[in-house]
């Protein structure tokens, strides 16, 4: 399962964030009531920050981060996959869903 790893850096990311005191954060799983879902939520003093859908290899843009993003208002929305190789890029400057690669995504952590 490609999110395993990627769920263990994300909550360690929010606990590390929230006790150096630069906010309250949490981490979520995400499905609404048509249960259309995304793998993590992440919030930010209780509201939405950020989207993570994970796949092992599909680059091809998940719809359900653009429906959730509509729905929760996060701020950002990420494909994160887990085969493409590290890109040097600042994936929280998109407002929009993007892929991005899982080296990228997790390097922008704490």
């Amino acid at each position: 399962m490609p999110g395993t790893g990627l769920v263990v850096h994300q909550l360690k990311a929010v606990e590390g964030w929230t006790d150096l005191g630069f906010g309250r954060f949490d981490l979520f799983y995400i499905r609404d009531k048509q249960k259309r879902e995304v793998d993590f939520l992440v919030t930010r003093e209780n509201h939405p920050w950020f989207l993570v859908e994970a796949k092992t290899a599909e680059a091809r843009l998940s719809p359900m981060l653009e429906i959730m993003q509509a729905q929760t208002g996060a701020k950002h929305a990420f494909h994160v996959v887990v085969e493409e190789p590290y890109v040097d890029s600042d994936c929280f400057r998109h407002a929009k869903p993007v892929v991005v690669p899982a080296r990228t995504f997790l390097s922008q952590l704490l």
